[in-house]
């Protein structure tokens, strides 16, 4: 058996009643997601993913945006920050107090 390059055997694994193989020897752990290739010669490829909420592709997308948040997540993380005073939607507002 050739091993393709960059890779080295590790464990042989048989597949079970169901076409499912365990790939604990592997480090692979629970709820980890990988993307399966596969090439002419049938070897298969686990490539590790990170899915992210659709709503927070933008960030990625957008290079300004992406910059602006690390700049903003380094400022929290060195004390750089200020405590707001915000009125959100489940605060009631006393009429008294405008």
């Amino acid at each position: 058996m050739t091993t393709l390059e960059g890779f080295r055997p590790i464990a042989e694994v048989a597949a079970d009643e169901r076409s499912r193989i365990a790939f604990g020897k592997a480090g692979v752990h629970k709820d980890d997601r990988y993307a399966v290739s596969i090439n002419d010669e049938g070897a298969i490829l686990l490539t590790p993913l990170a899915s992210i909420p659709k709503r927070e592709l933008m960030v990625w997308q957008n290079d300004e945006l992406r910059a602006s948040l690390f700049r903003g997540l380094a400022d929290a993380a060195e004390g750089k920050v200020q405590k707001l005073d915000w009125v959100t939607a489940d605060v009631e507002i006393d009429e008294e107090d405008e």
